[in-house]
């Protein structure tokens, strides 16, 4: 797969100066496909940079990687059709993100490894907006917002 740019890149938590961005395809042995930008490590080649990973099961992620991990902004789509955008680390819902059930009701709002925590907003089916602090599955003290 040929060179698309020389970079310094992160790979473990530690800067690798000089590490050669490589972008192609990869086909996993389970079935799954990555498309997008890898480095040659150590360790074997690792996710780095923007890419798309898609399994055979109809999950797909798309949005960036770094240290062969989900790290920064990105779009999981779920096979039952439930969406997460937004930031993530270590493969983890972390920041701030908007999750879509497959009903179309949603939450926005912090996220605390895959847990919705602190200060969101949850919009039911019928478009009825709650407001306030989460806390994992609680939220003692939400308000309804009135739209009139």
């Amino acid at each position: 797969m040929p060179a698309a740019s020389k970079k310094t890149e992160k790979k473990g938590g530690k800067a690798d100066a000089g590490a050669t961005i490589l972008s192609g395809v990869y086909m996993f042995p389970n079935g799954d496909k990555y498309d997008g930008e890898y480095i040659q490590a150590d360790e074997g080649l690792l996710r780095q940079g923007y890419g798309t990973h898609t399994t055979v099961d109809g999950l797909s992620y798309y949005g960036n990687w770094s240290g062969d991990k989900m790290n920064g902004q990105g779009k999981l789509l779920h096979p039952s059709g439930a969406i997460y955008e937004g930031e993530f680390v270590n493969n983890m819902f972390h920041g701030f993100g908007k999750y879509t059930w497959p009903d179309g009701s949603f939450y926005e709002g912090n996220f605390n490894e895959n847990k919705l925590e602190g200060q969101g907003t949850f919009t039911d089916v019928k478009s009825q907006v709650w407001y306030g602090k989460f806390t994992h599955k609680a939220a003692p003290g939400l308000k309804f917002k009135l739209c009139m």
